[in-house]
């Protein structure tokens, strides 16, 4: 058994019910946030522009957008929710280098707090995986026919 498989086995077996509304939780803020990016390309292909990876704005703001929708409901009903995250790990982070820093913890319209946040929970996540509530462990518990 590798390291990936022995941590993956340890968050399995320690992870309680009440992680699954915090996931749950999780997923929903992501979704939202790609919902609004859907309906607002012109505001997160601004933010891109200004940032330093300004070439591949029209690019990102629909990657970004799509795989925070894709990903945030797959976080909430607990499916394939590593990968998931781990999918959203390089768009937090780039949220918090390239955009949010810029801004400064502290101005008025920051979301830097919310995005480190929302990073740690994501690795969080990555560690632990969908816990008991989730289509994962329905998956794993029940024969497939």
């Amino acid at each position: 058994m590798n390291t990936i498989e022995k941590i993956e086995t340890w968050g399995d077996v320690h992870q309680t019910k009440w992680l699954a509304l915090l996931r749950i939780i999780l997923g929903l803020i992501i979704f939202f946030k790609g919902y609004f990016f859907l309906q607002n390309t012109d505001a997160i292909s601004a933010m891109i522009t200004n940032s330093s990876v300004s070439i591949y704005a029209v690019a990102l703001t629909h990657i970004v957008a799509l795989t925070h929708v894709m990903g945030g409901l797959l976080i909430v009903i607990g499916l394939v929710t590593r990968l998931a995250c781990l999918l959203q790990v390089p768009i937090l982070l780039g949220a918090i280098v390239f955009v949010n820093a810029e801004r400064g913890f502290f101005s008025i319209h920051s979301e830097l707090g919310l995005s480190i946040l929302v990073l740690v929970l994501l690795v969080f996540f990555l560690v632990f995986g969908s816990g008991k509530v989730s289509v994962d462990e329905f998956m794993r518990t029940h024969e497939h026919t």
